[in-house]
């Protein structure tokens, strides 16, 4: 990338099927980049300093009518890829090591597989050393070399970090105190939110109703998505009306609301799956899979032209943000989204205010008077 003029905004020509067009807007124009921050899909990579939107010729256009004869069009030149680990037997002994001390100590499945492999890259930038003996300074280095040569994401430098972390802690048993890398600042962006337009939309796009069911409890009662896929069937409270979220992060049970609306719509999909144990079960009987989750998501984000940026976590912030906007107190919401902390709560409250009121799940506002069983309408 060549060197920006502190005061010319850029525009890096896409690469071939990029989905998204960058933007460098100088920090001097602030009344540029609020009206960038207003079109439709713009968004901000905070480690590149970027902005961008969706690559439509509209999209485009607005954006030179935005800047005018300032904007400056660049190349933009891809960031290399990070090649991929080959398992010596030196490295797979270690991994085999950490696998198994992470099992003993109950990290879940997904943090198991992305500890492995961000360790699996350390393991091999330090293959040649004794791993006991390499010192706070080298492995900042190694950090800093991933940010430069890759331009590695804050959450991929934090990955590492942890990833490191447990290995000297816990794997090869060293003092707690021999580790103090300094981590990234934390990012005080705002969550990505839905409108409930949106999610109106992206609810009611799966025709399948397993489908539908698992995007309806993931807003409906701002559930993760492992969380989604470890629910039984007996954790859906209907009698006591709420959801049983068991073992959710931090290795804390909870509970969380039960739609009425949502309760009406599992029933039509139970009577029509039957599952036995897992309340959404894949092909063989077994868990449901996060990809597949993603997949449905995707699709459904898709189909409704919503917001490209969002995921499926983005219903759990959306299900926080709809109930500020009701004005539920923070503690319900602390509650019913398993946060240790109300800070971490408190991002959802920084543009809204906030008075008391019992919680009631949003999807209820969204469908009232909505029934599914045929035999009611």
């Amino acid at each position: 990338m060549e060197t920006r003029d502190k005061n010319q905004p850029i525009m890096y020509l896409p690469l071939p099927n990029a989905g998204r067009v960058k933007f460098y807007i100088p920090y001097p124009l602030k009344d540029k980049r609020e009206a960038f921050k207003k079109l439709n899909t713009s968004y901000y990579h905070p480690h590149q300093k970027l902005w961008s939107i969706v690559n439509t010729e509209s999209n485009i256009a607005l954006a030179k009518e935005l800047f005018g004869d300032q904007l400056r069009i660049e190349q933009l030149k891809p960031t290399p890829k990070m090649p991929k680990v080959v398992l010596t037997e030196k490295i797979q002994i270690e991994l085999d090591r950490n696998h198994q001390k992470m099992v003993l100590k109950g990290f879940s499945q997904s943090t198991i597989r992305n500890y492995q492999h961000g360790l699996s890259e350390f393991l091999s930038y330090f293959e040649s050393e004794d791993y006991r003996s390499i010192s706070k300074e080298q492995i900042e280095g190694f950090i800093f070399y991933l940010i430069s040569k890759y331009s590695i994401s804050e959450q991929k430098q934090n990955l590492l970090i942890n990833a490191i972390k447990c290995y000297y802690e816990h794997t090869l048993e060293m003092p707690r105190e021999y580790y103090t890398i300094t981590r990234p600042k934390k990012s005080k962006n705002l969550p990505n939110v839905l409108s409930e337009a949106e999610v109106r939309l992206i609810l009611n796009q799966p025709k399948n109703i397993k489908h539908k069911a698992i995007l309806h409890i993931i807003y409906a009662a701002g559930l993760r998505v492992g969380e989604v896929i470890r629910l039984r069937v007996t954790d859906i409270r209907s009698d006591d009306g709420y959801i049983f979220i068991k073992d959710s992060k931090g290795k804390k049970d909870r509970h969380t609301v039960l739609s009425p609306y949502l309760l009406e719509l599992l029933r039509e999909y139970y009577k029509k799956y039957r599952p036995s144990y897992w309340l959404f079960e894949g092909q063989d009987g077994g868990q449901y899979s996060a990809k597949s989750i993603q997949n449905i998501y995707r699709k459904a984000v898709k189909e409704t032209n919503s917001n490209p940026w969002s995921t499926p976590h983005t219903l759990r912030h959306s299900f926080a943000t709809h109930l500020m906007q009701q004005g539920v107190n923070i503690r319900y919401i602390q509650s019913a989204l398993g946060h240790a902390s109300s800070k971490t709560t408190e991002v959802y409250t920084r543009v809204l205010g906030i008075s008391n009121k019992t919680l009631k799940s949003p999807l209820d506002s969204l469908f009232e008077n909505t029934i599914f069983d045929e035999s009611k309408k």
